[in-house]
């Protein structure tokens, strides 16, 4: 059955003491509200609804640029979790299959959970609810049972001292019909203790109806929600501990992997070495065998078998490297493909480029690829050998088997196999530095 996932993103965030709408807050690289749609894009949705009201311009900025394809549609009133989702339903009009709500302050929802949930609806039940044991259930809603049926979700104000005492609580998380969600959401009233639209209210409506409503449980740590910046802070904690256990179970060799900050999406291969104080951003691929050294930083880039990158190195996104390519210390590398062999060891910066393969970059080389408007691009071929402090005017071209000498800036194209020379002719001028240091120290003022 098709699956649209509905991501609540609408909260204020007040506590967060900030500027920025609560679901902006990022999280290993992204912001909160990204990680739900990660986690649920395991269940391959065909229609995604993310509900935003405070910030929404800003959310739905961010959004678009993560998914193109996602509906985002606005609260413009506060008026709870119900009304909220109930805002998806011109967005899931012609669409038949399940929907499944989730929260874009609580990023810890994993797919395995997600397909738990999903096996629960394909086995007998109209409604499933994501529930927990809490060992301090606290001001949490509660799942109050009948045997394995959910009879009703009741929020902690609206607690009986009974229910109270409930420890199996509510995530908020649900899956049901598409259509059956907003036929149940246009029976619920507000008559609480907030005034509001509470979604956990279709349960006690769906029960009226005799539809059969079930829990599905996971570990309590997946549903944390994040609503200061304490919460914040304990959440990357969290993923962070879990991201570098993942890793060394994958085969990873983490030589301090406390030292180590992975993205909500990094990827490495099996024997890829990862030394110490490394921090990925978002979009990294490092296959099977590289080694990323010491104090490098590393986004959108991909660095394939054997590859080596640092120590205190950058690559910027488009950075791609093929097999056995070397990126050394103090380089930075953005939007550049570099082949398999290249190296790239020393103090230099490349950008909007392609290296070519076995080819050599010496110390201080830089591609000029700015001119204050355009970037512009650089290629060298395959078996040359750049100088050190070679400065590359881009637009600009060299070939295979070329060469450029020491401090040459390279203004035009070089052909194959040719030695590129620009530089002025160094002159000695005797006696010079010396009436220059006396000129310097007797205009210069005491300290």
């Amino acid at each position: 059955m098709s699956t649209a996932l509905i991501i609540l993103a609408a909260g204020q965030g007040n506590r967060m003491n900030s500027d920025l709408p609560k679901v902006m807050h990022e999280l290993a690289g992204a912001p909160l509200f990204a990680h739900a749609l990660h986690s649920g894009a395991a269940l391959l949705p065909e229609r995604v609804v993310l509900i935003t009201g405070h910030g929404a311009e800003t959310v739905e900025k961010a959004a678009l640029a993560l998914d193109p394809e996602i509906i985002v549609v606005r609260q413009d009133e506060q008026l709870g979790t119900g009304h909220a989702t109930l805002q998806a339903h011109p967005a899931l009009q012609g669409f038949s299959g399940d929907a499944l709500v989730l929260y874009g302050d609580t990023p810890f929802i994993s797919d395995e959970t997600l397909s738990k949930i999903k096996q629960a609806r394909h086995t007998g039940s109209d409604l499933v609810v994501l529930g927990f044991e809490a060992a301090d259930p606290g001001r949490y809603g509660r799942l109050i049972l009948q045997g394995d049926t959910l009879e009703k979700i009741v929020e902690y104000k609206d607690a009986s001292a009974k229910e109270r005492e409930v420890t199996l609580c509510n995530s908020g998380v649900m899956c049901l019909n598409s259509d059956l969600l907003f036929d149940l959401l246009q029976a619920v009233g507000n008559d609480n203790a907030s005034g509001e639209y509470y979604l956990t209210d279709i349960i006690a409506v769906a029960r009226s109806r005799a539809l059969k409503a079930s829990v599905v449980t996971c570990k309590q740590a997946e549903t944390l929600g994040v609503n200061t910046r304490q919460e914040l802070a304990a959440a990357e904690v969290q993923f962070q501990a879990h991201a570098r256990a993942e890793a060394l179970e994958n085969g990873v060799a983490l030589a301090a992997p406390e030292t180590v900050i992975f993205a909500y999406d990094t990827t490495l291969g099996r024997d890829a070495v990862i030394e110490p104080y490394v921090v990925f951003g978002p979009g990294v691929t490092v296959e099977n065998g590289a080694r990323i050294r010491a104090f490098s930083h590393l986004e959108g880039c991909h660095v394939s078998r054997g590859a080596i990158v640092g120590p205190y190195a950058r690559l910027r996104p488009g950075a791609e490297l093929a097999e056995s390519a070397r990126v050394g210390n103090f380089v930075e590398i953005k939007n550049t493909q570099i082949s398999a062999g290249a190296k790239v060891n020393h103090l230099s910066y490349i950008g909007d480029a392609f290296i070519g393969e076995a080819t050599n970059i010496g110390a201080g080389t830089i591609t000029c690829n700015y001119d204050g408007f355009s970037k512009h691009h650089t290629h060298i071929g395959a078996h040359s050998f750049i100088g050190s402090n070679t400065m590359l005017v881009a637009p600009v071209s060299i070939g295979d088997g070329a060469m450029s000498a020491t401090s040459t800036t390279i203004t035009g194209d070089v052909p194959n196999a040719a030695l590129a020379i620009g530089r002025t002719k160094m002159q000695i001028k005797p006696g010079l530095a010396q009436k220059l240091f006396e000129k310097f120290k007797a205009a210069k003022k005491p300290d």
